[in-house]
């Protein structure tokens, strides 16, 4: 992936300015890209209208390119920009900086204002991307200072979330669970704003991937296993549930191989459809959404898409990202919690330690006990992300967090959890949600965090809602009323 560097200028200031030009655009591209986290490619300054409109097409065309940031280092008049801000379709960010960070009081003259006139020029570009109603993200500072830096790269993440849920292909094993209103959803208007592609294929065709897998590739993936995994005994060689290892290996195997030739980076499954499935894909579902799949459980498409596109967004970042779902609280009087799980699936990578390898039972789906890791999560904040189709359009709700170890230990619960304190606090929290609408299925994120979803959400024209240290329920409630005033108006008649 990679992000272009566009610089404005104009013919007037003659060649040797627009060397000049050239040279420091060149140097704050060379800076400013050592601390994002994709490439950053320079291009040549542009003068003029048609260089201005071919970029930009260029841009749209270029599949690697998944934003354009744009700068002007001079005075650039901004009804050159018309035609190609028109065209663009690629993500924008406005960069409002200068070559220089401070002013060279006792040599400073007239040249030196000329050449260096952002303050000018960024208020003129800024005018005319407001007046044509263009989405974008405005930074200003320094880019030696290093929260510009981080504003950008948050806003480069964004971009790269919204490159990769524009071409996402999911597979649902089946349909979701039956009755259930939040986890069904519109499938061609998620296309038509995200551009994920959404389809269900039978879970015979997943079971006969699976029973595809050799016994010499599964024996390999055990062996991982042992080598990755606190196996219990009764899993590894010798033990009596030893074969329902080997089976969730070849799960595992299948599953890959089918999501990988069909060119799937996302899937859901479902207890109530599993076919010819000995048991409800556990342990390889959390091993590929550590590998950066996408998963929802009980067809849950919607959270599918956001993980995938959250782990794309938080690739190379510290702290993991997760399926999950609020289970039940802790109310005791200044300690609320909310211990999270699920009944399998939650991702190893927010783990905190070495997964356990265990089998339990499953009291739901009919088939045999199904094999999976078992751990806590890593403490630290995080924020939990939720997508809800309102029927006229889609809506993220976010919580701010900050995830806890158990205060006992949790002998009893055989599967992967995690506890967390909510933002502000869980009566707040948990009110605000509700009153949203948003799901119980989510992602846990330590990875990104509001910004990075905030740009991502203005990217796509999509509703967020953010629920943290500084949200009242009155500021909330407010914000949703106008949220529906605006989005109704914005759709147009």
């Amino acid at each position: 992936m990679k992000i272009w560097f566009l610089t404005g200028s104009q013919g007037l200031y003659g060649e040797d300015t627009l060397r000049q030009v050239a040279e420091q655009s060149g140097e704050i591209a060379r800076r400013l890209g050592e601390a994002l986290p994709f490439e950053l490619v320079w291009q040549p300054v542009l003068t003029n209208a048609t260089a201005i409109r071919d970029v930009c097409l260029e841009a749209n065309a270029d599949d690697e390119c998944v934003g354009l940031i744009a700068w002007m280092h001079t005075f650039s008049p901004a009804k050159m920009w018309i035609a190609g801000l028109d065209a663009l379709r690629k993500p924008l960010l406005h960069l409002h900086t200068q070559a220089n960070r401070e002013l060279p009081w006792s040599s400073i003259d007239m040249d030196f204002m000329n050449l260096n006139q952002a303050a000018h020029g960024d208020r003129e570009f800024g005018y005319i991307q407001s007046r044509l109603g263009m989405p974008r993200k405005t930074v200003a500072g320094h880019v030696s200072d290093p929260s510009v830096a981080a504003r950008i790269a948050a806003w480069a993440r964004a971009a790269a979330g919204r490159a990769e849920v524009g071409s996402l292909r999911l597979a649902r094993f089946g349909d979701n669970m039956r009755d259930v209103a939040v986890t069904e959803g519109d499938k061609v208007e998620a296309q038509l704003r995200f551009g994920v592609s959404v389809n269900t294929y039978g879970v015979n065709d997943l079971v006969h991937a699976v029973d595809a897998a050799s016994d010499a590739d599964v024996s390999a993936l055990v062996k991982e296993y042992e080598d990755l995994y606190r196996v219990t005994p009764r899993l590894r060689a010798g033990g009596d549930r030893h074969d329902c290892l080997r089976y969730a290996a070849r799960v595992e195997l299948g599953l890959r191989n089918f999501l990988d030739s069909g060119g799937f980076k996302a899937f859901t499954t479902n207890f109530e459809d599993l076919g010819g499935l000995r048991q409800l894909p556990g342990l390889a579902v959390q091993r590929l959404m550590a590998d950066g799949y996408g998963f929802g459980g009980e067809g849950d498409w919607k959270t599918s898409m956001l993980l995938r596109t959250l782990k794309v967004m938080g690739a190379g970042l510290q702290g993991g990202t997760s399926f999950m779902e609020d289970y039940t609280y802790h109310l005791t009087p200044g300690e609320e919690l909310i211990l999270g799980a699920h009944m399998l699936e939650v991702c190893p990578s927010i783990v905190d330690g070495t997964p356990s390898c265990e089998i339990h039972p499953l009291g739901i789906g009919g088939r045999e006990d199904p094999v999976r890791l078992v751990f806590d999560a890593v403490p630290g904040p995080a924020t939990v992300v939720g997508l809800a189709d309102m029927g006229e359009r889609f809506r993220l709700v976010a919580n701010v967090i900050d995830v806890v170890a158990p205060p006992e230990p949790l002998p009893n619960l055989p599967v992967a959890r995690a506890v967390w304190r909510p933002r502000p606090d869980l009566r707040t929290s948990a009110e605000l949600w509700l009153t949203a609408g948003a799901p119980h299925h989510t992602v846990l994120s330590a990875a990104v965090g509001p910004e990075e979803l905030s740009d991502f959400a203005d990217m796509l024209g999509v509703e967020l809602l953010v629920i943290d240290e500084a949200t009242t329920s009155r500021q909330f409630t407010r914000e949703l009323r106008w949220n529906q005033a605006y989005h109704r108006l914005a759709q147009g008649f």
